[in-house]
C-alpha cells in the first residue's frame, strides 16, 4: 500500500477531524513525503533510459518521484540538472545523498542494493552473472545503437516533419537481422539472454522492443520464433505495463 493511503488510514481510525481538515493534513504530509523520498529519477518517462531505470525501480516495487525534464526548452543542459548530469543527458538518479546518471549503471545499482526487494534482476551463480553481463554489453554496444537509429528515422522523424532516410533504415535493417539471428540461436539455448531467469539483461532491452515493435521492422523479430516468444515475454511482464502506465498521466 502507497506511503500516503497508509497515513490516511492512520487518521481515519486514531484521530477525530473534520473532513477539511483531512484533506489538508494529508495534502500536506503528501508534499512532505515527496520532499523525503529517497529516490528520485529525473527524467521525461518517454524516453528510453528513464524507462529502463523506472522498468528496474517497478520490478523491485520501490517507491520514487519522477521529476519531470522539460528538454524542449533544454533544462537538461542547464541547472540544476546539469549538476547531477555533467553529460547533460537523462536520466539523472538520487538515492538520499547517492547521485548516478548513466541508466544502465543506475539499474544495476538498483538491482544490487535492493536484491532483497521485489523480483530478483541477478544471478546468484558467478557464471551466470558472468553470462548476463556479456548479454548486457551487447544490448548497450550491438543492439541499442542499431535499434535507436530505425526507431529514428522510422518513428520519431516523420512527428518531427522531417523526412526518413530509408537508406538509413536499409543499412540498419540488414544489421538488425544478423543481430537477431544471434538472438534467435542464443534463444533457442535458454528462455532468457541470461540464462532461465528474467536478468537485467533483458530489461535493458524493453524499451528498444517496445518502440520497435510499433514499426515495420518488427518483422525481423516475427521472423524469428525463439526471439518472439522472448520479446512478447519481456513486454508482458506487470512491471513493464506499470512503466508504460506512468506515460497516461
Amino acid at each position: 500500500m502507497p506511503l500516503t493511503h497508509q497515513f490516511n488510514n492512520f487518521l481515519i481510525k486514531n484521530f477525530i477531524f473534520s473532513s477539511h481538515k483531512i484533506i489538508f493534513l494529508s495534502k500536506f504530509f503528501y508534499n512532505f513525503l515527496i520532499a523525503k523520498m529517497a529516490i528520485k529519477v529525473h527524467g521525461p518517462i518517454m524516453s528510453p533510459a528513464v524507462m529502463r531505470v523506472v522498468a528496474a525501480l517497478k520490478e523491485k516495487n520501490l517507491e520514487f518521484e519522477l521529476v519531470p525534464v522539460n528538454m524542449q526548452n533544454g533544462d537538461h543542459k542547464k541547472e540544476p540538472f546539469i549538476t547531477l548530469n555533467p553529460f547533460g543527458q537523462v536520466p539523472a538518479f538520487e538515492d538520499g545523498d547517492l547521485k548516478l546518471f548513466e541508466s544502465r549503471a543506475i539499474t544495476q545499482y538498483i538491482a544490487h542494493t535492493y536484491a532483497d526487494k521485489g523480483n530478483q534482476l541477478l544471478p546468484n551463480d558467478p557464471k551466470k552473472m558472468a553470462i548476463m553481463s556479456v548479454w548486457m554489453e551487447v544490448e548497450a554496444q550491438k543492439f541499442d545503437p542499431v535499434g535507436s537509429k530505425l526507431a529514428y528515422e522510422i518513428a520519431i522523424k516523420p512527428m518531427m516533419g522531417k523526412v526518413t532516410d530509408d537508406a538509413v533504415v536499409a543499412e540498419n535493417e540488414e544489421k538488425m537481422g544478423k543481430l537477431l539471428d544471434v538472438y534467435e540461436a542464443r534463444l533457442k539455448e535458454s528462455k532468457y539472454l541470461g540464462g532461465d531467469s528474467f536478468t537485467l539483461a533483458d530489461l535493458h532491452h524493453a524499451p528498444g522492443l517496445h518502440y520497435l515493435s510499433g514499426t515495420k521492422v518488427k518483422s525481423l523479430f516475427d521472423a524469428r520464433p525463439h526471439v518472439t516468444a522472448w520479446c512478447a515475454d519481456v513486454l508482458a511482464r506487470p512491471a513493464w505495463s506499470k512503466t508504460l502506465e506512468l506515460n497516461k498521466q
